[in-house]
């Protein structure tokens, strides 16, 4: 019996997972809005504007089970033809930026209309400043994992450093140094700068 996981069948389950979030979130918010507007006031209980917050509350966490589903089903596609770091780093860039996106609709639609477009659009731009380090950073990384100007392995010298490569990470690139000084390198330093590889 094989222990080895098979992508096809992982991105079958991942798509079906993430279709049973956005159905159950449909549903959810649907019988939310029934409640509150419908079927409440016919026991005189009128607490329809209330019913916002729940629903935000259904965004929030559907919206975030929706996201990692996505994450994880593109994960399991580039398992077809990649390696699990490169897999990783474009997992770790959707989640980063469908959790922005996510942030960002909500509170636009929250305040509504011309508000919510604007506080919306002030609040994607606020996340993009917050995450544009680690976001450049992860962005570098799957860059340098396609590229794969080295590998693990490799004696080289990179951002000053003289080492051999121990591991590619989605923001880090480990190098180790004779003295066995381990030097995390930012992926976003590497990329732009001159990389030498020394002959084994």
């Amino acid at each position: 019996m094989s222990s080895e996981v098979s992508p096809a069948r992982e991105i079958s389950r991942s798509f079906t997972r993430t279709v049973i979030y956005v159905v159950l979130y449909v549903v959810a918010a649907a019988a939310v809005q029934y409640i509150f507007a419908e079927l409440l006031p016919v026991f005189r209980v009128t607490i329809a504007e209330y019913s916002v917050y729940i629903q935000i509350l259904l965004a929030v966490a559907f919206g975030y089970l929706i996201v990692t589903g996505i994450a994880g089903t593109l994960y399991w596609f580039m398992r077809v033809k990649y390696d699990h770091p490169t897999a990783a780093a474009v997992r770790n860039v959707v989640r980063i930026v469908g959790i922005g996106a996510l942030a960002a609709a909500i509170a636009g639609g929250v305040a509504g209309g011309a508000a919510g477009v604007a506080l919306g659009g002030f609040l994607g731009i606020v996340v993009g400043f917050a995450s544009q380090q680690v976001l450049g950073q992860a962005i570098a990384g799957l860059f340098l994992l396609l590229a794969r100007p080295f590998k693990i392995g490799d004696k080289v010298v990179i951002a000053g450093e003289d080492g051999v490569i121990e591991d590619v990470s989605t923001l880090y690139t480990v190098v180790v140094k004779a003295d066995e000084v381990k030097v995390l390198i930012p992926n976003s330093a590497i990329i732009g700068g001159k990389i030498y590889l020394k002959p084994k």
